[in-house]
């Protein structure tokens, strides 16, 4: 901090102006600099007290007789104290410069270094708390991001959601100040605020890490610690092979009655019948593929299809003759949505009850106490109908939807989803509006989401441009400018 009244100059420290003057450099040449007061205050630990700077001996001042001569300024007496924290290690300098008594300027006495040096005292004890403070902060932001980073690397379908989340929820923030109509109107953020609720967004997913890996990052209907499509497609090979040698002892068992007779070596029926039955082994064992990849939605015939197919029998190693598909595998390849069955989902589900329960046992301070409440409700709907609480938008905060309306958005835009590609922001505002139309998110925040364009903003800066396509507001369900 420099401040000078009588020069009205007020650099650093609260004044909102940078520093212009150059850093004092300790050392030069590698040795330590005692021509500079400062630098020498620093080295020696102790005070200096100079009552004439043009006549001191041992120092150099030609800097400071070089600013006298450009503002008009003398300076006389000089007392340089250092700052020492509870280490006992020097955190900076206290210069004082121009002791004044009655108006005229004199040297600084033996009163005022005492005074100085217990101001300087104090000084060091606030710089000290205000680096601790700031360090715990970067540390604790630091361990958040941490944790967010562990739980996106679980999973490379869904790296990178724990770091978008929060941005795309500041930038809602950002649109909702801005709202000039409804529950938004006057809405507004300190910096506390504003820093309480990235923390949530950080935080958001916590309980993911809890999630089995397997769960987590199911690619395939009946991936578990492995793709069981393996295991299928082997069966359904054991099945082709059966039904060729059961058409080859066929064709045997007719030579042998032939014998005696002259043998008919066409066999057109057990042809036929064996082609027809490869022919539909292969559409089958493609059909189940394709079903193993998972996707938007999956009708009923074809989930009847699945249960069909899994009335095949094979002889298994163990000589037993089984079904294709077991119960198991059955369950998962008839998943009408995405790769997760019923009891998965539960599963992925219970992260937010784990979330609150993590969040809700460490110790906030006051300016983070809403930390749980606004991470803990993402998964919150405004009819009810969500998870884990069941709240209604008359319980949620407008920190909480807005997250809410970030986490969807993300989800849906995402293009790194291993069963369905990225759809087009258009597409995504589609499903966004009908969303709001069956009272499932915030209908003032989705106003400001459409209004003040956060959408485009976000895309431009987290979504790959084949994905970035014309959009008609008109078009939007719900949305009315």
């Amino acid at each position: 901090i420099v401040l000078t009244h009588s020069l009205d100059i007020h650099m650093g420290g609260s004044s909102g102006h940078a520093i212009s003057f150059p850093a004092v450099p300790l050392f030069v040449n590698d040795e330590p600099n005692m021509a500079n007061v400062v630098s020498a205050c620093v080295h020696d630990e102790s005070t200096i007290n100079i009552a004439d700077a043009y006549h001191a001996e041992g120092f150099d001042f030609s800097g400071t007789r070089r600013f006298d001569r450009q503002t008009g300024y003398r300076t006389r007496s000089i007392l340089t104290v250092p700052l020492k924290d509870h280490h006992n290690e020097i955190i900076g300098v206290l210069q004082l410069i121009n002791a004044t008594d009655g108006g005229g300027i004199r040297e600084f006495s033996h009163a005022d270094r005492q005074l100085a040096e217990s101001l300087a005292s104090q000084a060091a004890v606030a710089m000290s708390n205000k680096r601790l403070i700031d360090e715990q902060r970067e540390l604790f932001d630091a361990f958040i991001k941490l944790m967010a980073d562990a739980i996106d690397e679980k999973s490379p379908y869904t790296g990178g959601h724990c770091k978008r989340v929060p941005a795309l929820t500041m930038m809602i923030a950002d649109a909702c100040e801005k709202a000039e109509k409804g529950e938004l109107k006057g809405f507004s953020m300190t910096d506390s605020d504003r820093y309480e609720l990235g923390i949530a967004g950080w935080l958001h997913d916590v309980g993911k890490v809890t999630t089995p890996e397997y769960v987590v990052d199911k690619a395939t209907k009946l991936e578990t610690i492995y793709d069981r499509i393996d295991a299928i497609e082997t069966r359904f090979e054991v099945i082709r092979r059966d039904a060729i040698i059961d058409a080859l002892q066929d064709r045997i068992e007719r030579l042998q009655e032939a014998l005696n007779n002259e043998p008919d070596t066409d066999y057109p029926d057990i042809d036929e019948q064996l082609e027809q039955t490869l022919a539909q082994l292969e559409a089958d064992r493609d059909f189940i593929r394709r079903c193993n990849i998972g996707g938007e939605y999956m009708d009923e015939a074809q989930q009847q299809r699945v249960r069909e197919i899994a009335c095949y029998r094979w002889n298994n190693p163990h000589g037993v003759c089984a079904p294709l598909l077991s119960d198991d595998e059955i369950s998962n390849l008839t998943v009408a949505k995405g790769t997760l069955t019923e009891e998965e989902r539960q599963i992925i589900n219970n992260h937010m009850a784990v979330t609150i329960k993590m969040l809700e046992r460490l110790p906030f301070p006051r300016h983070l106490a809403r930390v749980p409440e606004y991470a803990g409700a993402h998964h919150e709907r405004m009819d009810g109908t969500g998870y884990p609480r069941g709240l209604t938008r008359e319980q949620m905060s407008l920190p909480a939807r807005m997250m809410a309306v970030a986490d969807i958005f993300e989800a849906l835009s995402a293009s790194d989803r291993p069963y369905k590609t990225g759809k087009p922001l258009s597409e995504c505002l589609r499903i966004l509006g009908l969303m709001k139309l069956d009272n499932h998110i915030d209908p003032d925040i989705f106003d400001a989401f459409i209004r003040y364009k956060v959408y485009l903003r976000y895309a431009e800066k987290f979504l790959p441009k084949c994905q970035i396509d014309e959009v008609d507001h008109a078009l939007i369900p719900g949305y009315e400018e």
